[in-house]
């Protein structure tokens, strides 16, 4: 297929697919129903000690859609263990425009001026649908998606979809649900804020990922970045 476009990618999402290529050179696109799906519930994400002392000790700066088209090309480069990805240039673009009418987000993690891994995916009605993350220093993608998760909690957000399941998503808390039941949890996610209509703005009420900038403004340091004893607070990691 081609001609991928913004409203494409909302309609997909809206009723459950994805789209991916073959390789980074590939020029055709095809969408994807998986018949199993990988979610992660909000309140089972599991922080192991070296995260948990990641985060507390802020050893990454850590913002929202400060570099959203770079974290998409760090995903879309091949990497050890890797030799190709399934977001060609025509992927890139639309997640692109996606993020400009504010339905794409990223999550960005810095050591210095250095990006050092993160994530990015879009955001329909109370629903985060994630796409893909990287890492160039350990454990900098998993404060990423930590990051997302205390955003999303304090957001009042229904459903993160992680699409396929694998043994890191796995050790995080994860879990695989069939085609059914995913369903019934996207159409909850879309429909309970009264956010479904994939032609709004994507400004839904209670479904908000600066939640936490709102509720505790004085944490905020460089680019917004959050404190980790906030993002440890919202996961409730205490000590």
């Amino acid at each position: 297929m081609s001609g991928l476009d913004s409203n494409s990618l909302l309609q997909a999402y809206a009723s459950g697919m994805f789209p991916m290529a073959d390789s980074r050179d590939a020029s055709d696109i095809f969408w994807v129903k998986p018949k199993t799906r990988a979610i992660m519930p909000l309140n089972a994400f599991r922080v192991s000690r070296s995260l948990a002392k990641a985060i507390r000790a802020d050893r990454f700066r850590v913002t929202l859609d400060t570099a959203f088209s770079e974290v998409v090309s760090a995903c879309a480069r091949a990497r050890p263990g890797r030799t190709d990805t399934w977001i060609n240039p025509e992927i890139e673009s639309a997640y692109g425009e996606l993020h400009r009418r504010g339905h794409a987000h990223s999550i960005e993690c810095w050591q210095g001026d250095a990006l050092a891994g993160g994530l990015y995916g879009v955001r329909l009605g109370a629903a985060f649908f994630g796409e893909s993350m990287f890492s160039s220093v350990s454990n900098a993608s998993k404060v990423a998606l930590a990051h997302l998760v205390a955003r999303m909690r304090a957001g009042r957000f229904a459903l993160l979809d992680c699409q396929f399941m694998t043994d890191h998503l796995g050790s995080l808390g994860a879990i695989e649900i069939d085609a059914a039941d995913y369903a019934s949890v996207l159409d909850s996610a879309l429909s309970s804020l009264g956010s479904g209509s994939i032609s709004a703005s994507g400004a839904s009420v209670g479904a908000d990922l600066r939640a936490l900038e709102a509720a505790f403004p004085e944490s905020l340091g460089e680019d917004g970045a959050l404190s980790g004893y906030v993002i440890s607070q919202a996961l409730g990691q205490t000590s």
